[in-house]
Order: C-alpha cells, then structure tokens, then sequence
C-alpha cells in the first residue's frame, strides 16, 4: 500500500470534532428515483446503502427546501415536516453500513422545470438561463429572499430530526445560491445585491441561519459543509477571482468543510487569476490555508487516480460515478487490491450493482458521461 493510500484510508477529525474514518466520501448525485409524491424510494435507499459501507461520508442527492425548488424529476423533498420519515428511511440506511449521511439541501432557482413547480420558475433576477427555451424567471423579492432562507434553517432542523449526521448547502452548480452570487444572474440593487461583497450576502445568510439552527435543535455535534462552483462560462459570470473572495469569507464561517464541483479534479481556471496553468484546486488550497477541509472532486476512478489527487494536498476526496460504477472501491483500497478495481461501467451488471432503474436508464442512454458508455 502507498504513503497516499494510506493518507486516504487514515481517519480524519472535523472542526466540530466528529471523527471521519477514511478520507473518502462519496459525492452527491441527482439519481432521478424517488417517488412521484417526494418521498424516498425503496431502490434509493437500497443504492445508497450498498454504497455506505465503505466510505466516511455519504451526502445525498439534493433535497428541496420550498416547494418551488425541484429541479429534477425523481427528486426527493424536504421542504415539509411530512417529509421526516421519508428523510430518516435514508439516514438510517446510510449511517448502518458505518458512514456518516449528510443531507444536501438546496433550491433550484430558474434551472426548476416549469412543469415541476406548477410554472414559479423564481430567481434572483429576470435573468433566464443560458439556452434555448429557458424560462424566464419572477425575481424573488427581498422579503421572499428572507423566507427562502428561513427554509434552508427549517430544512436543517428537518434533517436534524430525521437523524442525519450533517447538512451540505448546495451553491453550486447553477442553481439558487449560486444565481444570488453570480453577476450574470443578479441584478439586483438591494441588500443581496450588486458588489461582490452584496452579491455573497444571500449565500453568507443561508450559512448563518443554519449554522443557528443547528446551535438550537442540534444536541451533538452536527456537520454544516458549503458547496461551490469555482467559474461560470457566461459573461458576466462567477470568475476565479470572485469564487477565492468567497471561498476567503467562508472560510472564516465556522464551517465543517468547503466541497468543489469539478469535472476534472486537476481541471485549470478560465479567467480571474494571474496564472491561468495552476490548478483550481491549489489555488482554493492556498486562499484556505488550512483554515476548513476542502473536498476535492472530478474524474477520480482509478487508485492512481486517487493518488495523484492526494498529493495536491486535499485534505479529502469525493468520488462519484466511480462509486456507481464499483460500489466496493474503498474496501479493494483498503484491503490492497487496487488492481482489482472497475472503472468502466459494465452495462450488464445493473442488479449486481444496485443502481435504480431511472437513473441506469439515463446513464446507459448518455454516450460520454460514464466509461464505458
């Protein structure tokens, strides 16, 4: 076994003080297979649980938090206290095969199909997505920008009472927070935004109230991680530059950790810092400075793959579609048969594998998106 693998396969302490017992987690997934009323369905939880046994952390799929917030077909929900049992049904099943479940809670924003939430297609502004057909969305006011995020506290005490070990905030990818942050998407000219520093008031809100929530309700101690996108393609959009600024001011929040979304782990910024060949990666380790975790993320399949993303200095590392792909990957690390290890995704396997019928269907019709596929 390597140094590195060893690294991976070491335990790791959070700030709040709950021991992670390996490096690994797995990253979260929109698995488009939860039941048409929002709740959890018996072949999501049963997917998850074949994936919990190996890795420290589970974080879910993301949950919405209001009504209007769906964005995905076969999402699960949050946003009700009738959600509760649904939300412990998956808690319970991540946390018996020995991981820790963190619930990803998140709203949509304009990227919410139209037909998902009965046509309120809301945003920070009147700014539509990039694309054709994209819906123009009803700019929240500043109250409802407030009740919005009230919701992410309610979601929070929500998964607190179902019995997760931790929420993740979802400002990544597009959707709601990321949309208050971005200057392609807000518009604004009140408390959330304009300046860099209004434009990160909504998401800084969200972490605040959460972070409140946990301190009332919460009576051990509770995980609260932030998820980001480090640039947008659109112009103007979310530079590097803007991301190290907030990544900078969140750093200091008395968060557990801070999650990327990358598609490729060693992946190089597009504009906003001076050298435009150092990776993503090394300058969000270098703005931290060792101040929160950093989970890495992005094309992780192999252990050499792990490997070269260990030595970037990652602190721990999230693998996703190779967790699809070979459910058992951390324990051939840990029990040395990396050789054995299955990066490319074996179209006959779908039952051995425990991967719910909508989302095999949407991975085996999407050349491209898996190895192998």
């Amino acid at each position: 076994m390597t140094n590195n693998n060893n690294k991976l396969l070491s335990s790791y302490t959070l700030p709040d003080g709950i021991e992670l017992k390996n490096r690994i987690v797995m990253a979260p997934m929109t698995n488009f297979s939860s039941n048409p009323d929002g709740t959890v369905s018996e072949q999501e939880v049963n997917y998850y649980a074949r994936r919990s046994a190996g890795v420290s952390m589970v974080i879910t799929a993301c949950t919405n938090v209001t009504r209007n917030g769906q964005g995905f077909p076969g999402e699960f929900a949050a946003y009700s206290d009738d959600f509760i049992p649904s939300l412990r049904q998956l808690a319970t099943a991540i946390k018996d095969q020995g991981a820790k479940a963190i619930l990803q809670i998140f709203h949509g924003g304009k990227m919410c199909p139209p037909d998902l939430v009965d046509g309120d297609v809301v945003s920070a502004s009147d700014i539509p997505a990039e694309g054709a057909n994209s819906p123009i969305p009803r700019a929240l006011s500043e109250v409802e920008a407030e009740e919005m995020i009230d919701a992410f506290g309610e979601t929070t005490r929500r998964a607190i009472e179902a019995g997760y070990d931790g929420v993740e905030i979802h400002g990544a990818n597009g959707y709601l927070i990321q949309q208050f942050f971005s200057a392609y998407s807000n518009r604004r000219d009140d408390r959330f935004g304009g300046s860099l520093e209004k434009r990160m008031a909504f998401p800084l809100a969200i972490v605040e109230k959460v972070k409140s929530v946990v301190d009332k309700h919460a009576t051990s101690p509770f995980i609260v991680g932030y998820r980001f996108s480090p640039e947008e393609a659109e112009t103007p959009g979310i530079t590097m530059d803007d991301t190290l600024a907030l990544v900078d001011t969140l750093a200091d929040q008395g968060l557990d950790y801070l999650h990327v979304s990358l598609q490729d782990f060693h992946s190089t910024p597009r504009r906003g810092v001076d050298d435009l060949t150092k990776t993503r990666i090394a300058y969000l380790l270098e703005t931290i400075n060792n101040r929160v975790p950093l989970i890495g993320v992005g094309s992780i399949y192999s252990a050499e793959d792990a490997q070269k993303a260990v030595e970037s200095g990652i602190p721990l590392l999230a693998i996703g579609r190779e967790i699809i792909i070979d459910p058992d990957w951390v324990q051939k690390l840990a029990e040395g048969r990396e050789d054995s290890i299955v990066t490319k995704l074996d179209k006959d396997k779908q039952k051995e594998l425990v991967v719910p019928d909508a989302l095999w269907g949407i991975i085996t019709n999407t050349p491209g998106w898996f190895p192998g596929i």
